[in-house]
């Protein structure tokens, strides 16, 4: 499997605070990597430098062995490669659910309507949205705007998709769904980085966990490892914290 991300020594500062430390991990074809920690471990940075929607301070990030801190394509081209699933959604309020999921193949990839309608529904209906074509954002629910948030990232047909806490701002009959979905994109072959809460889905859908702490990965590793015999007292008082309190 070549490898799709590849991040060494990467850093970022806000003014004098370092919330990157000399991260270092790559992210294969077909892998699903989830990334835990506690909130204000860098998780979600981590995965905003990833996308170029915050600038790195100093170290590389590779896309395809590209190092795309000095590349040369647009971030909208390059965001398109590199999809991303956020925690509130981000959809456009005065659009409809469908044209939510083709304005950015239009403006972006430069397809004709008609095709990025067609492509458009093809994802609406995989996630189970697709009788909501019509409906605009605050008609829905939070899981169905999360699922129709999704499908407009696979409309763009990425390389990769990133998640960054995609079920944090559900209500708890809500995740489910959503989690739903994703298992079956991960099923899929799609190669998905996952900031999670959800150590039930790391466990049992990622193919790595990355443990991150302060700034830094304390431990990458298989799920089995990570959840069944942790290497660093860290990550072992996370998760006895963690799941004790789920």
């Amino acid at each position: 499997m070549g490898k799709i991300i590849e991040v060494q020594h990467l850093k970022k500062f806000f003014g004098a605070n370092e919330v990157l430390t000399d991260i270092n991990f790559s992210v294969s074809k077909g892998e699903v990597v989830c990334i835990i920690g506690a909130s204000g471990s860098g998780k979600s940075t981590l995965l905003r430098c990833l996308n170029l929607l915050e600038l790195a301070t100093d170290g590389d990030i590779f896309f395809r062995g590209e190092n795309i801190r000095q590349h040369s394509m647009s971030n909208a081209v390059y965001r398109a490669k590199m999809g991303m699933v956020f925690q509130q959604f981000n959809l456009f309020n005065n659009l409809s659910v469908l044209d939510n999921c083709v304005i950015g193949q239009i403006k972006v990839l430069k397809r004709e309507k008609e095709a990025a309608r067609k492509k458009a529904m093809e994802y609406l209906e995989m996630v189970g949205m697709a009788q909501f074509i019509n409906a605009k954002p605050h008609q829905i629910s939070g899981g169905q705007k999360q699922r129709v948030a999704i499908a407009r990232a696979l409309s763009m047909e990425p390389e990769a998709l990133l998640f960054d806490e995609p079920t944090s701002a559900l209500d708890p009959e809500m995740v489910g769904e959503v989690l739903r979905v994703m298992k079956d994109l991960a099923k899929s072959g799609l190669t998905m980085v996952v900031v999670t809460h959800e150590m039930a889905f790391a466990r049992d859908v990622a193919n790595r966990v990355v443990f991150m702490d302060s700034g830094v990965i304390v431990e990458d590793d298989l799920p089995e490892i990570i959840f069944n015999n942790p290497q660093n007292e860290r990550t072992r008082i996370f998760l006895k914290r963690i799941l004790e309190d789920r």
